[in-house]
């Protein structure tokens, strides 16, 4: 892979400060920009990095037709490289899985997901959280297919993985929600009552105990705070959605 000419650090960490800010506007045309210098300077590694970046944005911003896009030009750019076999490449396939499933195509995201499980637990060490995301956002997309148990199976991975690496209690409570919602869709809101108070509780445990009020903990408890409101915690949520306000606000 060609590149290093663009000083990705600082890209990284001028869009870290405009998301810590929930400042999305302005990390779009950020990145927009940088990937335009990117090609224009034949930057191969910083392209393909700010591709991965701007397909999770286009995501979370439910703009479907330009994270699709995005994550079918990066998909094209690893194999015109030559390093589908390497963990960067196994990035994107998550990326681009995490946005096929967060746009109803489930089925799409699944053979990338399988993919990147192949290179990640090949490459990396069995506690690096991206393997707690990748388990994740795999369990997440089962559970749309009605796979439940093999679901499951990958929220207890993630949760061992989350556990082992330590001081990842947001993403913690981000997994034991998932679980609820599991509950919920295997067993119907009121067989699965139990499990999804259960999961409630332990969630809320982590996001209190956790000290690290950041702009990662304001996105999580952001999250969070929509779950709580479904399943009638409205307390609980309106003070999670205060709490992420007033950190992204700095007050």
């Amino acid at each position: 892979m060609s590149g290093g000419c663009i000083a990705l650090d600082r890209i990284l960490g001028k869009l870290d400060q405009y998301l810590h800010r929930n400042d999305y506007s302005a990390a779009r045309r950020h990145l927009e920009f940088w990937l335009q210098e990117a090609l224009g300077a034949g930057d191969s590694s910083t392209e393909l990095t700010v591709r991965n970046e701007l397909m999770g944005l286009y995501r979370k911003l439910g703009q479907e037709s330009p994270a699709l896009e995005m994550a079918e030009a990066a998909l094209e750019r690893v194999a015109a490289l030559g390093i589908s076999s390497q963990v960067g490449a196994a990035t994107t396939y998550l990326n681009a899985a995490t946005v096929y499933k967060a746009f109803g195509r489930a089925e799409e995201a699944l053979p990338l997901y399988e993919k990147t499980t192949e290179i990640y637990e090949q490459e990396l060490e069995p506690a690096d959280p991206r393997l707690a995301g990748l388990y994740n956002n795999m369990a997440l997309a089962l559970v749309d297919l009605g796979q439940f148990d093999r679901a499951e199976a990958l929220y207890g991975r993630a949760l061992g993985v989350l556990a082992a690496s330590g001081g990842n209690e947001p993403e913690m409570a981000i997994t034991h929600l998932n679980l609820a919602n599991l509950a919920e869709a295997k067993l119907d809101l009121e067989e699965g009552w139990e499990d999804i108070e259960g999961n409630l509780g332990k969630a809320r445990e982590l996001l209190e105990g956790y000290g690290k009020w950041d702009g990662n903990y304001a996105f999580v408890c952001e999250k969070c705070a929509s779950v709580y409101g479904y399943y009638g915690f409205t307390d609980y949520a309106n003070t999670l959605s205060e709490r992420s306000r007033r950190i992204y606000e700095g007050t």
